[in-house]
């Protein structure tokens, strides 16, 4: 290589990292006013926010809803007739081990709860989305098209609705509440 060519190559790269830094800083003002208009709006981040509610007022037998992205949430604290019947039924039950149904690992047992006194539920009917009522001392019932589930949310055999009630993620507050819509968090 000759000393003439040795200024023209170092000019060369010199104009060459200039363009890529130019280049990379025009890209990045152009992409993030583009990125930032992808994100949820305040609206939709809140509809989609834990929902905390309180169970101090909770008596047995007593259903709350809440309303969580936009759906009713129940919380049921169940009787002690209420958790005998659970037991009693299950053979007439579609899916009585929740195998196949939408919970949490943690609610994963015969009450879909992580306290057999409290059950917690996305309140729409799987079938066709209507919402179920409370029926007395025996479960719930959709009035729609006749689906019945018991007080776990488990669907009974001959139901139009092809699975379990949707239990959502939820954990229970230092201050006696159920947080709906998110895992505990870690301390």
């Amino acid at each position: 290589m000759n000393r003439e060519a040795e200024p023209m190559t170092l000019r060369r790269r010199l104009l060459l990292g200039m363009g890529l830094a130019l280049g990379a800083l025009w890209s990045a003002a152009v992409s993030a006013p583009f990125l930032a208009g992808l994100r949820p709006s305040r609206k939709t981040q809140a509809e989609g926010a834990p929902v905390a509610v309180d169970l101090a007022g909770l008596r047995e037998g007593e259903l709350k809803v809440a309303v969580w992205r936009l759906k009713p949430v129940w919380v049921l604290r169940r009787n002690e007739k209420m958790l005998q019947t659970m037991q009693s039924e299950s053979a007439g039950l579609s899916d009585p081990d929740s195998e196949s149904s939408v919970q949490p690992e943690y609610c994963r047992n015969e009450t879909r709860s992580r306290k057999p006194e409290v059950f917690v539920a996305v309140g729409l009917c799987t079938h066709l989305g209507c919402s179920p009522r409370k029926d007395g001392e025996s479960g719930f019932f959709c009035a729609c098209h006749g689906s019945r589930f018991d007080f776990a949310g488990r669907v009974f055999k001959g139901s139009p609705a092809p699975s379990n009630l949707v239990v959502p993620p939820y954990y229970y507050a230092a201050d006696g509440s159920v947080v709906v819509g998110e895992d505990e968090k870690p301390a």
